[in-house]
């Protein structure tokens, strides 16, 4: 069989080059409308409005009242690599424009019928581009532009056959515009459809106008079941809403990260969030938050993806740290106090003796356990266990001098207890009507937190293995085993190397002594190997704690007196994310008086 002649090697013509870069950048008709959207905000535009056909495979239009294209720029701009935002690797290395590859425009041009319609501010009259011929002659326009492009991959037909319905080819326009919206609440934004008006934010400036623009967005429902986010640590500025837990979703679909006011899907801080809601999350749930990252361009690549949606941050960590510190620190603080009193008919009295006591918690604790040591990982768990349990006796009063004055219903956020059902459920009043508790979940979530605090870094205990478990390593976890040493002891792990491509697994945590240590060292290489060290032994410690504070809070079928009742609720008000177990199950639930009322029918 003769050798297949090669080819010599040879320039690509330019309308392949730029039908190659379109298949990197225009994915669908919503790369079209990001593409746009992005130029137009550059322009400076306060209002922009999309309009589209077949789900914008026929037309896409996106008009804008933004700074316009001087007529003879305006064929230069559908060219490739041509572009007002950079001129030098200086600009590309600290770039805070939205677009700057110049490369849409063209890539667009090269799949389908574009034309420009154009007034900048000094031309008495608008320009039209026809991209087709190259015609340019005087039109009607106010001053902006209007992008339209027709016939999306009229060119590549093949393409055509890989798009989904018009229906399913809109959604992803319209979730593509309501990114950018979230993003700049100050522009007006508008979608067209068919002729018909399907979507319209207005423009919300200032401060007030973000939480304005988050409602007509995501909707009211979304402020209801957030909590605001403003943490700034170094360079990193965090802001923005996170969702509460009870709010989760079965899809990832209400989460939106923006850096420097671009939308982005980056691992860190989709990790990061993640991270903070591993505490309060139930099962595979999805967190719901949009996320702003302010950070100096210089310290970000945005230069990562023709698309650039990807980011790469100098300083990862950095990043990681600021994410989940700003989501943990905004879901940490009990609810209660403000469901309590949006709940309410009114609002809470005024006056110390009637406003929600958690400046001063009540510490149901006996003279001397404040002040004991932490618990030390060294000792056994069941003597870990026992320490825990001295905290907080079920089987015994609270102590003479700790006891609480008894509470007004409407003085407590989570009110006064006034019965236990089936040893299960603490029931209380409360100013806004009833509230019911399990006292299990939530006596787990307060002995769980006091025992983190407490930990405070300390080792996990070891156990030698009589005979190591030696197992095939690949050079990456040789390497993480031998870098990683310091971190792997602090999880009660010790893995040394036995071979150039064997690793020994020569001591594991007590708890885990009977496992499969050979998967559990494999387990934990990769995920030190992937993330942070500190988060890693931040969570292996948690997922230890939270096994002894199952075991150490008051178990269900227990009486409880009333004091005891009182007291847990107490604790309760005073204890970060008490609103959720450890598991992400909910720890307390409130019912108004109005849905009271709607039980028995009252007021009909």
């Amino acid at each position: 069989m003769s050798p297949t002649p090669r080819r010599p090697i040879r320039e690509l013509p330019d309308e392949l080059i730029s039908q190659i870069a379109a298949g990197e950048v225009v994915e669908r008709p919503a790369s079209v409308v990001r593409e746009l959207l992005d130029n137009a905000l550059d322009a400076d535009a306060t209002q922009i409005t999309v309009r589209l056909s077949a789900g914008g495979v026929r037309l896409i239009s996106v008009e804008d009242d933004g700074a316009g294209i001087a007529p003879d720029q305006m064929a230069t701009a559908l060219k490739r690599h041509a572009t007002s935002k950079i001129a030098s690797l200086a600009e590309l290395e600290a770039v805070g424009t939205m677009g700057f590859r110049g490369e849409a425009l063209a890539a667009i041009h090269s799949i389908a019928e574009v034309a420009l319609l154009s007034r900048a501010g000094d031309q008495k009259s608008a320009w039209l581009l026809d991209g087709r011929t190259g015609e340019l002659k005087p039109a009607a326009r106010a001053l902006g532009t209007t992008v339209e492009v027709k016939e999306l991959f009229y060119s590549v037909p093949a393409r055509r056959k890989f798009l989904k319905t018009d229906a399913t080819e809109l959604a992803h326009c319209i979730d593509a515009v309501r990114r950018h919206a979230l993003a700049r609440p100050d522009v007006g934004f508008a979608i067209w459809h068919e002729g018909k008006l399907i979507e319209h934010w207005r423009a919300h400036p200032g401060e007030a106008g973000r939480a304005q623009r988050l409602g007509d967005v995501l909707g009211e429902d979304f402020l209801a079941a957030s909590v605001a986010l403003d943490h700034r640590v170094g360079p990193v500025h965090v802001t923005g809403r996170a969702g509460l837990p009870d709010a989760a979703r079965s899809r990832a679909d209400q989460q939106f990260a923006y850096v420097n006011g671009r939308f982005v899907r980056d691992k860190v801080i989709v990790h990061a969030a993640r991270a903070a809601y591993e505490d309060v999350l139930h099962g595979q749930r999805q967190p719901v938050y949009v996320l702003h990252v302010t950070i100096d361009p210089a310290r970000v690549d945005v230069n990562v993806h023709p698309t650039k949606i990807e980011v790469r941050f100098r300083d990862g960590r950095e990043v990681h740290q600021a994410v989940r510190h700003a989501v943990e620190n905004a879901l940490a603080a009990p609810r209660a106090a403000l469901a309590a009193a949006a709940d309410a008919v009114g609002n809470w009295p005024r006056g110390d003796a009637a406003a929600p006591a958690l400046s001063k918690p009540f510490r149901p604790f006996a003279p001397g356990h404040q002040a004991q040591a932490a618990i030390h990982f060294e000792a056994s768990p069941a003597h870990a266990v026992e320490e825990l349990r001295a905290l907080w006796r079920p089987d015994a009063p609270p102590p003479a001098d700790a006891a609480p004055p008894e509470p007004a219903a409407t003085g407590w956020p989570l009110g006064r207890a006034v019965a236990q059902l089936h040893g299960v459920y603490i029931l209380a009043e409360n100013q806004a009507g009833l509230v019911l508790v399990d006292m299990h979940a939530a006596h787990e979530r307060i002995v769980y937190e006091r025992l983190k605090a407490q930990l405070d870094g300390a080792r996990i205990a070891s156990q030698p293995l009589l005979i190591p478990a030696t197992f095939a390593a690949t050079p990456h976890e040789v390497a993480t085993a031998e870098s990683a040493a310091a971190v792997l002891q602090r999880l009660g792990l010790e893995i040394t190397p036995f071979s150039p491509k064997t690793l020994a697994v020569r001591a594991v945590p007590n708890t885990l002594a009977a496992g499969d240590a050979v998967e559990l060292a494999r387990s934990v290489l990769a995920e030190v190997g992937q993330h942070e060290a500190g988060t890693v032994i931040e969570r292996a410690q948690h997922e230890l704690l939270a096994t002894m504070a199952c075991h150490g809070a008051v178990r269900a079928n227990r009486r409880l007196t009333h004091e005891e009742m009182n007291a847990l609720l107490r604790q309760m008000e005073a204890t970060e994310r008490s609103d959720q177990c450890n598991h992400g199950r909910p720890t307390w639930r409130q019912l108004s008086m109005k849905e009271l009322d709607a039980l028995f029918l009252r007021g009909r």
